[in-house]
Parts: C-alpha cells; sequence; structure tokens
C-alpha cells in the first residue's frame, strides 16, 4: 500500500493556505500533518478539526493556551519560529504560505531538512537569496514554486539545459494584470484608495500582495525570485502587461522559440502541480474553454507612474541586503496604506527613500540579514509621515 505524501501548510488561515486545503480535501493521496497560523485562532482550530492535523504552530503563549483548550491533549502545540522549523521538519512537502520575512524561518527550516519546500513566500527567498542558495544543495531539498508566475516557468523550462544559469535561455518573460490602476496616468493615481486598490482585476488574493500588484511591487519581487530560483540575471528577465492573466509566464529560447504556460487564474493548479509532481492531479482548475474563443493582449509596462519595477532591478543589481530592505520597507509602506496612515502614491517614493540609508554590504548569515531588516523598517517608519 502507498503510502501518502505528508503535507505540512504554514500560513493555512491566509489565502494560499485555504486553497491548499481545498486541493487537500480532493486529494486522498495527502495527509495534512502539521499547520501553522497568525492570530485567526478560530480558523485555525476549525481546520485542525476537520483534517485531524496532530501538529499545530502559533506565534505566541495565548495562541497556544487558546489552541490546547479548543484540541486538547491530542494536538501538540508548539510556539514561535523554532517551532515552525521543527514542523517543517516533519512533513515531505511544506507548503510555505506565511506573509512576508517572516516565512524566512519555515524555508530555511524545510531546505535544510531535505525536504520539499512549495514557496508561496516570496519575500524570504527574495530578501535571503545567498542564504536560499546555501541550503538548496541539502540532499532531497527543491523548491517548488507556488506563485503562478514562477509555476509557469518552472514547467516551460523543463528540458532546458540548466547549467550554467540556463544558457540555452534568451529572456525570462513574467507576465502581470496591470492590477486595478493599468492606463491610470498620475491625476488618476493621486486620489486612488484603498478599496479600489484592493480591487484586483482577476485574482483573489491577500491584501499584501493584492497592493502589491497595484504598484507593480509585486512584478519587481518576482524578478528578483525568478533570478534566484532559476539562475537568471535580471538582465534576462523581462515583465511584459497581459491583462487576461491567461498566459503566466513565457521562456524565449536562443533559438526563437517561446514556451508559455496558459490556464484561468486558480492558483489551486499551481499548489496542486507543487503537491503532486511528478505526477500531475487530474483536478482541471485553471481549464480553458478554447471553443468558447478569447483574446491575448500584450503591451509594455508604464514605468513611469508604476517605478517599483525598476526599482526592483536597480536593487537586484547592488545585491547584498538592499533586496532585504526594498522587501521590509515595502511591508512597512503597505501596512500604513491599508491602516490609512500613508497615501497609495507614497508607497514607493517611501521605499525609495528608506533605501537612500542602505549602505552596500554582502550578506553574512541569518543574524546580519535580521539585523539588517530591522534597521530597513526602523528607517522606513521613521520616514513615515507624522
Amino acid at each position: 500500500m502507498v503510502q501518502p505524501r505528508r503535507v505540512a501548510v504554514m500560513g493555512v488561515t491566509g489565502s494560499i493556505g485555504r486553497q491548499s486545503l481545498d486541493v487537500l480535501r480532493r486529494s486522498p493521496q495527502f495527509e495534512l500533518v502539521a499547520v501553522s497560523a497568525g492570530r485567526r485562532v478560530e480558523e485555525l482550530v476549525s481546520v485542525v478539526r476537520e483534517f485531524r492535523v496532530p501538529r499545530v504552530g502559533v506565534p505566541d503563549d495565548v495562541s497556544a493556551t487558546r489552541v490546547r483548550d479548543e484540541c486538547g491533549d491530542a494536538v501538540e502545540v508548539v510556539v514561535g519560529d523554532e517551532g515552525l522549523a521543527e514542523l517543517s521538519a516533519d512533513a515531505d512537502v511544506v507548503v510555505n504560505a506565511v506573509v512576508g520575512f517572516a516565512g524566512l524561518p519555515v524555508t530555511l527550516a524545510t531546505l535544510l531538512a531535505g525536504r520539499r519546500l512549495a514557496l508561496a513566500n516570496k519575500e524570504s527567498l527574495i530578501a535571503a537569496a545567498p542564504l536560499v542558495e546555501g541550503v538548496r544543495s541539502t540532499p532531497g531539498a527543491e523548491i517548488w514554486p507556488v506563485d503562478s508566475e514562477h509555476c509557469a516557468l518552472h514547467q516551460c523550462l523543463v528540458g532546458s539545459s540548466p547549467a550554467p544559469r540556463h544558457p540555452d535561455v534568451e529572456r525570462l518573460w513574467i507576465t502581470a494584470s496591470g492590477g486595478p490602476f493599468r492606463g491610470y496616468d498620475a491625476t488618476q493615481l493621486d486620489g486612488v484608495s484603498r478599496d479600489e486598490a484592493l480591487r484586483h482585476p482577476t485574482w483573489q488574493m491577500g491584501p499584501k500582495i493584492t497592493v502589491d500588484s497595484s504598484t507593480l511591487m509585486n512584478k519587481g519581487l518576482e524578478v528578483l525570485e525568478a533570478s534566484a530560483l532559476f539562475g537568471v540575471e535580471v538582465e534576462r528577465i523581462g515583465v511584459v502587461v497581459h491583462p487576461q492573466s491567461i498566459v503566466h509566464s513565457m521562456v524565449e529560447y536562443v533559438d526563437g522559440s517561446v514556451l508559455a504556460q496558459l490556464s484561468a487564474p486558480d492558483m489551486r493548479l499551481a499548489i496542486a502541480y507543487c503537491l503532486g509532481a511528478p505526477e500531475r492531479l487530474d483536478h482541471h482548475w485553471g481549464q480553458l474553454d478554447f471553443s468558447s474563443g478569447f483574446r491575448l493582449d500584450f503591451e509594455p509596462p508604464d514605468r513611469v507612474n508604476f517605478p517599483a519595477l525598476d526599482l526592483a532591478y536597480a536593487c537586484a543589481r547592488r545585491g547584498g541586503a538592499a533586496p532585504a530592505w526594498m522587501s521590509a520597507a515595502n511591508e512597512v509602506a503597505v501596512e500604513a496604506f491599508l491602516d490609512g496612515r500613508l497615501a497609495w502614491r507614497e508607497i514607493v517614493p517611501l521605499v525609495a527613500s528608506t533605501l537612500e540609508s542602505y549602505d552596500d554590504s554582502p550578506l553574512e548569515s541569518v543574524a546580519h540579514l535580521r539585523d539588517e531588516d530591522a534597521r530597513a523598517r526602523a528607517v522606513a517608519h521613521g520616514n513615515l509621515p507624522q
């Protein structure tokens, strides 16, 4: 009898976490053995009961007490970063759906344990790319990207010559929907609201990534992520606006051939791909009806009104902790915007002004990275309007 593949979902109450549960409900070949969440304890308890999850990670002792009271002694509860690292060694596949820099311990622990990492937490890879690269060589360790764009690139690169740096690849193309403000001029962008920024035209996502999509910061982060994942320098990674969000990414080869991955926008397809590989699960998420007809449009991004993209390329060229500073400052800026303390047009300028305080230096350790992250956040908070 084939044993079920053991799965851990870190950040189970977020958008990717919930969609991972959708995949697991229809896939008896998997067993959910560990989950973690922030402070949505009621939802976490509901998941634990539905899937009979034996191990749970929470951020603090208060949440741990609540989970123990609700679930009893049959459930083991671990607390903090060390607890998440312990859970990450428990499964065959770990879905890292933790939001922001907080996902770094999961990324490192999963790879150090020689497990498959289904990565939806781009910030940890972007901020810590040199450190993550150092543990990817652990026997059994592998990264399978959950982001739709990188999942598409992963599929289109099958058969490519990987070493060194995919020499048969001319360019990686990452597509962008353009977000809710595609086509807006400077005057229109001056007055956009929180609700408008959260109204993504094609995807249902969490608030942070939705705001990043509206500024195109998300595409900038994805460029850095693609470079780290596939070993391709940023000069060979392009971004193109594709409002239908059907072509998720493309690989242009040196002979002129272009391979693209197409599907209707549904993150469950990418999650299922990462969980099931090398087998494809026959759930048909994202299936297209070619008989109905549809159009595919492409246009260059507006780099004048959406400067986050060029800022990301500049950080990639600087290297060191510059991407970590950009990611940290952006988290502060987006949180301030969502709280009503910062205008939409001020998000990227705040990130840029924060980067002016960064001194170029190589990234040496996790402790060094944490120090740089803390410095960037302190500078960003200091730059917020009083």
